[in-house]
Formats: structure tokens, C-alpha cells, sequence
């Protein structure tokens, strides 16, 4: 078992805790609204416009923990970007995300050079679907982290929603909803019964190396199974788990979140604070072409 700031992580939900469940038929609607209730209400949760976060992560990278401190930014509801820091590296903090369709990244991405027996560079629209892919795979980890503050979905990247059953776990019943988006995207949503708080987001994807943005459902495989070309790997379970809800301007947000692939936790974030509708300048979401 890993362990992240001197102290063991548990699995809350291990795998072999959940177990499908028959349970009659539900509306999805029913389950995200009591969420959103227990959130702090529809009205509070409609008046958010823009939220800042603030905060520490803790990731997995072989035998080390790498701190990364952050900065969130989001302006809903097509605006959103991270910013992060690794104080122990001189690399300079890095910034991905979104507005509208358009991808913000910094340090932009330098094509790689043609070298004399090498292969061609990629031409430029090979460059337009990676930049498009790198968007689409920032929305996807905007719509993981906002499920679990707001219950609901946004038109950056809408969702629809479909009551799948119960799960069991050794603290109580889960309803499960599964969310389906743009680019194959596919989470299930797990909301306890008892609080009708989000507790956790699981997906399928490709096996890949630790860091956020792992595995997006929808993003090529390499290496896809063809003549003379290698099986695309099985795939693997990831999961965030939001914990530690807490008030904030009368809503409840999670202060905690881990990421784990199957029963490896990879990253843990904390957050310290989080501003809501305050001001943002607008220049943050600015696209560099």
C-alpha cells in the first residue's frame, strides 16, 4: 500500500468492497438533485460563476513523492485552467486548460525538428488534432473534478446521465450513475445514500504512466490492434475519490481528493481554499495561437 504524507491510504471503496446490487429502477435526475441539495441547493450551486482553488499534490512518480502546488481557475461554464508548481524543480510552473473549444498551455508545445535520418515532423494538421486532443482531455478532468462539486454537468462539456444501480460498500449503499460525454467519455458517479454526497468517479483507460490526465477515454491507443501492429493493452480502473466535505459560502466541497489506479493511489490532492465568484482577470484565459 502506498503511503502519501506519512500515513497510510485506504482504499474506501476497495474493489472487491463493491458488488452491483439489483435495485429498482431510478431517475438519475432524483439522485443528482438530492446531491445538489446536500451541496447546499440548487440556488447556491446556479450562482456559482466562477470558483479559484488553491492547494497541494502529492504524486506518485516510482519511489517518490513529487509536490506539485496549484492554482485553479475557472469561469463557468467554458473557461478553466490549472497552474502548477513543483518547488523541488527549476522547469517553471506549467498551465493547461480550456476556453471554449480552444486549448490554453503553457510553455506552449514546441514541434520537434527534422533531423537528417529521422523521421518527418508532424505536419500542422497533425499538430491541430493534438492540440484539439490535449483540450478534450483538459475538459474531461474539469468534468471529474466539478461532478464532485457540483453534481451536474456543463456545457463545456455536456453529459448525460443514466441510473446504473447500487454499489456496496462497508460504510453503506452507493447509487451509481454513469455519465457519458463527447470522445467516447464514460465515468461512473457514485453517490452514498446516507449523505447523498459524491464520493467517488471511476472510468476505464489504457495502462499508462502516473500523472494526471493517465488514461482519457476517447484519446488513441497506440499501437492499436492491426496487421502487424501490437494489441492495445487491456484496459484498467481509475478512480477519484472526493473527501473531507466542507462549508464553504453555505455549499459543501470536497478538500480531498485521491486518485488511484485499480488499488494504487498515484496522487492526493489538498486543497487549502476555495474563492467563490471571485474576480478573475481575464487575461489567465487568454489562447495563444
Amino acid at each position: 500500500m502506498r503511503v502519501i504524507g506519512q500515513r497510510a491510504v485506504v482504499v474506501l471503496l476497495a474493489a472487491g468492497a463493491l458488488g452491483a446490487v439489483q435495485a429498482p429502477a431510478v431517475d438519475p435526475a432524483a439522485v443528482l438533485a438530492a446531491a445538489r441539495e446536500a451541496m447546499g441547493g440548487e440556488k447556491r450551486l446556479s450562482a456559482v460563476k466562477t470558483f479559484v482553488a488553491t492547494g497541494r499534490t502529492q504524486q506518485v512518480r516510482g519511489d517518490n513523492l513529487v509536490p506539485i502546488e496549484f492554482e485553479i481557475s475557472c469561469e463557468l461554464p467554458d473557461k478553466y485552467i490549472r497552474r502548477d508548481e513543483i518547488p523541488a524543480q527549476e522547469s517553471g510552473p506549467t498551465t493547461i486548460g480550456f476556453n471554449g473549444d480552444d486549448l490554453i498551455q503553457l510553455p506552449r508545445a514546441v514541434a520537434p525538428v527534422a533531423r537528417a535520418g529521422g523521421p518527418p515532423p508532424p505536419t500542422q494538421a497533425q499538430l491541430d488534432a493534438q492540440r484539439r486532443q490535449r483540450a478534450v482531455t483538459a475538459k474531461q478532468d474539469f468534468v471529474r473534478l466539478t461532478l464532485g462539486m457540483f453534481a451536474g454537468s456543463f456545457s463545456a462539456y455536456p453529459l448525460t446521465f443514466t441510473y446504473v444501480g447500487q454499489a456496496e460498500a462497508p460504510q453503506g449503499k452507493a447509487d451509481v450513475i454513469e455519465a457519458k460525454g463527447p470522445a467516447n467519455f464514460v465515468v461512473r458517479l457514485f453517490v452514498y445514500r446516507e449523505t447523498h454526497l459524491p464520493i467517488m468517479v471511476s472510468w476505464q483507460g489504457p495502462p499508462a504512466g502516473g500523472g494526471r490526465g493517465m488514461s482519457t477515454p476517447g484519446a488513441p491507443v497506440p499501437g492499436a490492434p492491426g496487421r502487424g501492429a501490437p494489441a492495445a493493452p487491456p484496459s484498467v480502473e481509475y478512480r477519484i475519490y472526493y473527501a473531507d466535505y466542507r462549508d464553504v459560502d453555505g455549499m459543501k466541497l470536497p478538500f480531498r481528493l485521491r486518485r488511484a489506479v485499480g488499488t494504487d493511489t498515484v496522487e492526493e490532492t489538498t486543497f487549502d481554499r476555495f474563492r467563490i465568484n471571485a474576480k478573475i482577470d481575464a487575461k489567465k484565459f487568454e489562447v495563444q495561437k
